[in-house]
């Protein structure tokens, strides 16, 4: 990698994860400045200098006290802007959470489809590739963009942990709605392969309409194995607790879970303190602010995904393959 042609920038809400995606890459993060003025408006400029340079801006897009996910999107489509108009060779948006990815299509009349609308704002100002981690919805993410579009994925990380858990016992990987049956069958394929040994699946009937979401019958036998549960985000929670009660319900040995996205709104505090769920998985995307610290010690695992970003920035900049480092 050569340092003289890479610029890697994380704004502040992110510098945490983007100071662990510079130290595996071996180089430093670029310096910036973040200026807030007192009527609300702000001001992102790079403070060396990104001519001729390929320039990677990390900026996990979510809500937190203080910051919506809007001012974090205004802060990140100018600070591109400002790359480009300092002459940056290229600019590459690492998104580790994208944020407005769950509206991917129309679902009532008059719906936005903001996945699409998310890419036209990026690409406006410049954006020459998106990085990002198990968006919502592949298939809407790749057709939204006309600019490189990487995805990486959380499922390797989690067949590790799995694997080392639970060397012996039988396991089930289930979906909790429709929707994620590919992922969830993804998982389970890489899940037997690690194991050596068959995997089984199930999957939640759920549906959804104006945020209410029904649905109660398990398809699969959990009867005696550790059940886990495979999905992109826990937002409140619902979802999940509704899959680890149905898997209590029909004998499971043991009940996890695992999403690569844990934003934990609303009263999700109460679903990850649960006893019917044994153990929670997420990945440092987004620090689980929302949580008391004592619950995020006792019942929640946060994977590192720095090494996963650092080893896919290394590849797009030297011409490296991302199917490789997804091992497909």
């Amino acid at each position: 990698m050569s340092p003289d042609t890479l610029r890697l920038f994380a704004l502040s809400e992110s510098r945490t994860l983007g100071d662990s995606i510079a130290t595996v890459l071996g180089l430093p993060l670029s310096a910036h400045e973040e200026r807030d003025f007192e009527d609300g408006e702000h001001k992102t400029r790079p403070l060396e200098n990104v001519r001729g340079c390929e320039v990677f801006v990390i900026q996990s897009l979510y809500s937190e006290p203080g910051l919506s996910v809007n001012d974090k999107l205004c802060r990140l489509l100018f600070f591109i802007g400002a790359l480009k108009d300092a002459s940056a060779r290229s600019v590459t948006a690492v998104l580790p959470y994208l944020a407005y990815a769950r509206k991917d299509r129309k679902t009532k009349t008059r719906d936005p489809v903001t996945t699409r609308y998310m890419a036209q704002l990026l690409e406006a100002v410049g954006t020459d590739r998106v990085l990002t981690l198990d968006v919502h919805n592949l298939a809407a993410y790749q057709n939204a963009f006309r600019c490189p579009a990487d995805h990486l994925e959380a499922k390797n990380l989690f067949v590790e942990h799995f694997a080392a858990k639970f060397p012996d016992l039988e396991m089930v990987v289930i979906s909790p709605d429709v929707g994620g049956i590919k992922r969830a069958e993804q998982f389970r394929e890489a899940l037997s392969r690690r194991l050596n040994r068959p995997a089984g699946s199930a999957f939640m009937d759920k549906q959804r309409s104006a945020g209410i979401v029904s649905g109660e019958a398990l398809v699969g036998d959990v009867q005696g194995k550790a059940a886990i549960i495979i999905d992109d985000m826990i937002s409140t929670g619902g979802t999940i607790s509704r899959t680890a009660h149905a898997c209590r319900k029909q004998g499971a040995h043991s009940v996890h879970a695992a999403a690569a996205h844990g934003i934990f709104a609303g009263k999700a505090d109460q679903v990850v303190a649960d006893p019917a769920l044994d153990s929670l998985v997420v990945t440092n995307t987004l620090p689980p602010f929302r949580l008391d610290p004592e619950l995020v010690r006792k019942r929640l695992t946060v994977l590192d995904v720095a090494p996963l970003f650092a080893d896919a920035i290394q590849r797009i900049h030297s011409g490296g393959s991302i199917v490789d480092l997804l091992g497909e």
